[in-house]
């Protein structure tokens, strides 16, 4: 649910806004309401909206001044709700990143589509921020830390084995049968011998290393995510986004756009 805070001096648009509008259809609550500036901020302080949509002219603090003091302290989406005699205060909203604008009296049509464009850059922002929180260095993220996965091998000849094949081979199109076929035994019984040792397919430790490796190549920044997907080893992109986030919690797109390239640091 997106927590949302009105502000609005009028207390009939006020209490309109709050208890007209069918906020749970729009996929959203709200978690206070306030007649002015100074009330307004208060409260975006204290209950950390992830929006407020505010009236521009207010008594005591108008919307800008309220939005811009607020945003010194923590981050949050905004929209104006403006007349059309309140256009001059454009320049001002655009600096501050404004989300949009909405005319009174509000058009619910208007305010749903805008509320849903609001609802997809907040869920870009919190992935990204997710990201950065977690990832402090490359070493934060390993999916499979193949060396240790082969000391822990117990020195299994044929694990040993598959596993050098999976580094020295990533990056190709390689299939379980050809590993066992190299190595001379039966796909049932090598299955066997990985399952015995970690518990996981051949499958799964190949992709886990390729994800692994792909993530080494997002945070340096010099590929594309198309060409990383080739670079180890996906012959489909989307295929590569499907196993990226299945091992990640987050698609390749959203790795990307937290900025975490910090292995040029």
């Amino acid at each position: 649910m997106l927590k949302i805070i009105i502000v609005e001096d009028e207390e009939i648009i006020r209490k309109g806004i709050v208890h007209t509008i069918d906020w749970m259809s729009l996929g959203c609550t709200v978690i206070a309401d306030a007649e002015n500036g100074e009330e307004g901020l208060e409260k975006i302080l204290l209950l950390r909206p992830d929006l407020v949509i505010s009236d521009i002219r207010m008594p005591m603090l108008d919307g800008l001044e309220m939005i811009e003091k607020a945003r010194a302290e923590y981050y949050f989406e905004a929209i104006l709700l403006t007349s059309y005699g309140e256009f001059e205060y454009a320049n001002k909203a655009i600096k501050l990143g404004v989300f949009d604008y909405i005319l009174k009296p509000l058009d619910e049509e208007i305010l749903a589509e805008v509320i849903l464009r609001v609802k997809n850059k907040v869920t870009d922002h919190k992935i990204v921020q997710d990201v950065k929180e977690q990832v402090k260095d490359i070493e934060d993220i390993k999916i499979i830390d193949i060396e240790m996965f082969k000391k822990e091998s117990n020195n299994n000849f044929y694990v040993d084995k598959v596993i050098s094949y999976i580094i020295e081979n990533y990056n190709k199109k390689i299939t379980f049968e050809e590993v066992a076929e190299t190595l001379g035994v039966s796909t049932s019984y090598l299955s066997r011998k990985l399952k015995e040792v970690s518990n996981q397919t051949f499958l799964d430790i190949l992709n886990k290393y390729r994800i692994q490796k792909s993530i080494e190549l997002l945070m340096n920044g010099n590929n594309r995510i198309y060409e990383v997907a080739y670079l180890v080893g996906f012959s489909e992109y989307k295929h590569f986004c499907t196993v990226f986030k299945k091992y990640t919690n987050v698609p390749p797109t959203k790795f990307t756009k937290s900025n975490m390239y910090l292995a040029k640091k």
